[in-house]
């Protein structure tokens, strides 16, 4: 991956960011003294093209309230890493709180409400896990990226195969 340029982020970015070298992620403080981390790690679900899990982590959990600002500061990052990088990026909620729903509309709202929300394909998808949890996911690619239509068919057929349901076993003895 390609390092995005803090200098360009800042110049638009409503929240200063930086680079966090030890956690090798961009971080920014809110008005609300929330402090959010943005990572790309890369990622081999999909294949066919460079891809990486964005995280956003609440370094210090601290609840905040509806903060356009916020969303400024990251939908600028995720842009700005797909200037510079023809990737793809998964978007996973974090499920270890149950709050994985509320995180997964945010993102969603978020990402709808967005100006350059057209120059991209945001496909959102709910698997279920083997112990009946919700995991919610999404695909986020540029809909210029020349590999766009391998890209989406190879996650389509990976997310499906995820969410066949193994049936029981039979031991042969």
């Amino acid at each position: 991956m390609k390092a995005l340029a803090l200098d360009i982020i800042n110049g638009e970015a409503p929240y200063k960011v930086s680079w966090h070298e030890t956690s090798h992620t961009y971080r920014f403080k809110t008005d609300y003294d929330v402090v959010l981390a943005i990572a790309f790690d890369e990622d081999d679900m999909i294949e066919t093209a460079d891809s990486y899990v964005l995280s956003v982590i609440n370094v210090n959990n601290i609840p905040s309230p509806r903060d356009i600002k916020m969303r400024d500061t990251i939908m600028l990052i995720i842009e700005h890493f797909f200037k510079i990088n023809q990737a793809a990026s998964l978007y996973i909620c974090e499920s270890g709180d149950g709050r994985q729903q509320i995180r997964g509309r945010l993102f969603e709202f978020w990402f709808s409400t967005y100006r350059m929300k057209d120059d991209y394909l945001f496909m959102p998808v709910t698997i279920e896990d083997t112990e009946g949890q919700e995991n919610l996911a999404a695909l986020i690619i540029r809909k210029d990226n020349p590999k766009f239509v391998d890209i989406v068919s190879e996650f389509s057929n990976t997310i499906a195969m995820f969410r066949v349901k193994p049936e029981n076993p039979t031991c042969l003895e």
